[in-house]
């Protein structure tokens, strides 16, 4: 009789997934909201054929060679920075990421902090409840995105879908990436391509929606920061490392800049070996100017289950000899 495979889920998911893959594996999941600490995953994934991981996981040359059956890695994931690709192709191993399902929430969550920074939402609330409002009064005056200059660093998936959300708002959107949309993209969604020099000295609103890579680690920095138009708001919706978070909260320190929003910290990106420990205490400090959410860009229910089934199926897809619909490697072949 032959064996079934194991299959490790690294966090909690919804029930629908472990039942998809349990009826032709093992499988063994984290019902904790916490993430292991490394030795306890490989303690759980030494002889496991799989593995379901995410954001916290990091998945190195290490940790494979003490998980030697591993044929399939599936990251419920659209970046994979945390992910030694190479190191996987190496040794036979599927890596497999989900590209699409998380582009329209994280947009939708861009375009909320954007407004919430802008409109002073949260500097509001806590009006509120002080016990001192007494109705109208002329403080508290933001900035807006309504027909402003709005520059968006990324257009990907994630940066195409911010853009059509910020089409009514008949905001003057303008680009940099690297790999340019066509001229026929660009007229259809009503924007324009220009230099990140362009975009940093132009724009009222910045929101960095671009993936971290060693070109993009601290793209905005103490010198991208000083060609910012002073009383520019900045929004970080991509990865918390192209940001520098102490450069930032000196600029908001100084009021060149009017203020910081994120949903990505730099302390997330554990593959750095440099990663700090923490948010930068100087930027938690700028509590009038700084708008921060948990890392909810795709935390929807209904999205988050799908992006878990879509990395379920990718995993049955390579433990059955096939392609992974979501793999980004061509495995070598295994000794």
């Amino acid at each position: 009789m032959t064996s079934r495979p194991k299959v490790v889920i690294t966090h909690r998911v919804h029930a629908p997934v472990k039942e998809l893959l349990g009826r032709e594996c093992d499988v063994v999941a984290n019902e904790d909201v916490e993430t292991w600490p490394r030795q306890k995953l490989i303690e759980v994934a030494h002889d496991a054929d799989a593995l379901l991981v995410f954001m916290p996981d990091l998945i190195d040359e290490s940790l494979l060679a003490d998980c030697p059956k591993l044929r399939v890695i599936a990251a419920a994931l659209k970046g994979f920075d945390n992910i030694d690709v190479a190191a996987c192709t190496r040794r036979g191993i599927w890596v497999a990421i989900v590209p699409d399902l998380l582009s329209s929430p994280t947009a939708e969550l861009a375009l909320t902090l954007t407004l919430g920074l802008t409109r002073n939402v949260l500097p509001g609330d806590h009006r509120v409840r002080s016990g001192e409002f007494r109705g109208w009064r002329p403080v508290l005056y933001g900035g807006g995105i309504v027909g402003r200059s709005v520059g968006i660093i990324g257009m990907g998936k994630l940066g195409q879908a911010f853009a059509k959300l910020l089409a009514g708002f008949n905001a003057k959107i303008h680009y940099y990436d690297p790999a340019p949309l066509s001229p026929v993209q660009e007229a259809i969604m009503g924007i324009s391509r220009t230099t990140l020099d362009q975009l940093l000295s132009q724009s009222d609103v910045i929101v960095v929606l671009a993936p971290l890579t060693p070109a993009t680690q601290h793209m905005i920095n103490a010198q991208a920061l000083a060609k910012m138009k002073p009383g520019t708001y900045l929004v970080n919706v991509g990865r918390g490392s192209v940001v520098d978070e102490n450069a930032v909260a000196a600029a908001l320190l100084s009021g060149h800049l009017a203020g910081y929003a994120a949903d990505v910290f730099e302390m997330e990106d554990w593959a750095r070996p440099d990663h700090p420990e923490r948010v930068a205490p100087a930027l938690l400090a700028e509590n009038g100017r700084t708008l921060f959410t948990p890392h909810l860009g795709s935390g929807v229910q209904s999205v988050r289950l799908e992006i878990e089934l879509a990395a379920a199926r990718s995993i049955l897809q390579g433990l059955h000899g096939e392609t992974p619909t979501g793999a980004i490697n061509a495995p070598e072949a295994r000794q």
